[in-house]
């Protein structure tokens, strides 16, 4: 039995449950590849083009490798006016990626958010849910090493 099928047997193989289900496929896998989205489409008796739908239809979900370590830089307002830019500029050329690109080595995925909601910490980036108020280079040269 594979870690999919363990996943779906979970929650009885019920199509109800696809949305938790790819949730912990996802968080197993760090993203959702093709033949494990057949496999799953064919135990929970639905189409793949359904579960695409639904894949496609919540920004969670991934279709492309994440890394190991999730990255978010706030760009709303707040952190805008407060040098939410510079931050990114700075993650960009330490961890040497885009946003909404993930490290070669799959170790961080970087995106940007509207707001993570801590305004008066801004411009904040969060990492593995951990929020850091404007850390300069030698922080988050500091922070990447730390990550396995």
């Amino acid at each position: 039995m594979t870690q999919t099928d363990r996943i779906i047997e979970r929650y009885g193989a019920k199509k109800e449950a696809l949305v938790q289900i790819l949730l912990d496929i996802q968080k197993e896998l760090r993203w959702l590849p093709k033949p494990v989205l057949k496999r799953t489409a064919e135990r929970l008796g639905v189409t793949l083009t359904q579960i695409y739908n639904v894949v496609t239809f919540y920004k969670h979900f991934s279709l492309v490798p994440q890394g190991r370590h999730q990255m978010s830089v706030c760009l709303g307002t707040a952190c805008h006016v407060r040098g939410a830019n510079q931050l990114l500029d700075r993650v960009t050329k330490t961890l040497r990626v885009a946003p909404g690109e993930t490290t070669d080595d799959e170790k961080f995925s970087l995106h940007t958010v509207n707001c993570v909601g801590c305004c008066a910490l801004g411009p904040v980036m969060v990492v593995d849910g951990e929020y850091i108020s404007n850390p300069n280079t030698q922080e988050l040269e500091k922070l990447a090493e730390q990550c396995e």
